[in-house]
């Protein structure tokens, strides 16, 4: 399919551009393009890094000529002053086009996500540990929803200690904390986290006293003969966007002061950070939330005048996040393991009695594991 139709050099040769067949043009940078060429003095053709630094590109750097293909599917650039010359895929353009983007102030989230509640989200993402092995297509199927929803169901997994690991290896790699590789979820006397014990937790997301946060968490059933211990999630993307909803001051505090986070355990573990409690990037997309009512440490970085207002939001926040429209609930039985972006979705669990046994086995990953794998099957 023919993208382009006619490319033109502008601007004495510091950008081109390109017109589309339905008329729409779009522009490129001389500097940017000469930055992104793919030949094999610019990028290493075994693993695609660049093998050139921006300070080796001339300041004055400006195209020369550029050429378009006849079926429009190439482009060819001729630079001055280091006489370099650099081909280009029409699509591969397409695909990597910042012309026409604006900085944005409305807040928005990756495009490959989806916001849900109990009322909208049809079914939880589900699938057998042994399709997950042996069939890379539906694998990656699954992986894709996990991601695109924040959460996801395994079952028939073993019912073995340390099958938490293997699970992780089906997309990513283990992330050790003090916690060790994994870390049993039952109740302890005298227990050094709440996790540990037979209470009910509020919806929260895990660990947000360490920097970096582990962003994904797994938990992997091997026991359930008690009475409760259900579990449930909540988006928090959504929750973040009700805020906003219901009163935009509050979700601008949110996101604009850091709450302390802290967590003092054995051993000499005593971990501490600082991030909003609603996470955004420099140009709006919603990236995190930090809400975690069992490690919130004292709130200093609020100034006096605006202290008040913060409570108020961080309690409507809250409020959002335990209203019971907003969870998906659910019981893990022995073999079942469920895993949350942990940047995004919080999860909970309802009180349980003691008689009987509730065994849980957890481990935390990393999204970078996941989104590499996503990235790899896709290409298969």
């Amino acid at each position: 399919m023919k993208l382009f139709k006619s490319i033109k050099v502008i601007d004495s040769g510091k950008a081109i551009l390109l017109s589309r067949k339905d008329g729409s043009k779009i522009r490129y940078h001389s500097t940017w393009l000469r930055d992104n060429a793919s030949d094999a003095k610019t990028r290493d053709r075994n693993n695609g890094q660049r093998l050139i630094s921006i300070s080796d590109i001339p300041v004055g750097t400006y195209i020369q000529s550029a050429s378009l293909d006849e079926k429009g599917k190439n482009i060819t650039l001729n630079f001055l002053p280091n006489k370099k010359q650099v081909k280009f895929s029409s699509r591969w353009l397409e695909t990597h086009a910042y012309d026409n983007r604006k900085n944005n102030s409305k807040v928005w989230i990756n495009p490959d996500l989806k916001i849900w509640s109990n009322t909208t989200i049809k079914s939880i993402p589900i699938i057998n540990y042994k399709t997950a092995k042996s069939n890379k297509k539906l694998l990656l199927k699954w992986l894709k929803s996990l991601h695109c929803y924040g959460f996801a169901k395994i079952t028939g997994c073993e019912k073995k200690s340390g099958t938490v690991i293997k699970i992780a290896k089906l997309f990513g790699y283990v992330r050790e904390t003090n916690y060790g590789k994994w870390f049993d979820v039952k109740s302890k006397t005298n227990a050094v986290n709440l996790a540990y014990t037979n209470l009910a937790l509020q919806a929260h997301t895990d660990n947000p006293y360490r920097n970096p946060v582990p962003t994904i968490q797994i938990l992997h059933c091997l026991k359930s003969s008690t009475k409760g211990g259900d579990s449930k999630v909540v988006d928090g993307f959504n929750a973040a966007f009700q805020l906003k909803k219901i009163n935009k001051k509050y979700f601008n505090l949110l996101s604009k002061y850091c709450s302390r986070f802290e967590f003092k355990g054995k051993k000499n573990v005593h971990l501490k950070s600082r991030f909003p409690m609603i996470g955004l990037s420099p140009d709006s997309e919603l990236i995190s939330i930090h809400f975690n009512n069992r490690s919130v440490a004292p709130i200093v970085d609020v100034p006096y005048e605006d202290m008040l207002n913060y409570y108020k939001a961080y309690r409507k926040f809250s409020d959002i996040i335990n209203d019971p429209t907003m969870a998906v609930n659910f019981k893990l039985n022995p073999g079942d393991c469920f895993i949350v972006d942990n940047t995004r979705v919080l999860h909970a669990r309802t009180a349980y009695l003691t008689a009987g046994s509730r065994w849980l086995q957890g481990c935390y990953a990393d999204k970078d594991g996941l989104l590499s794998t996503i990235s790899t099957l896709s290409k298969n």
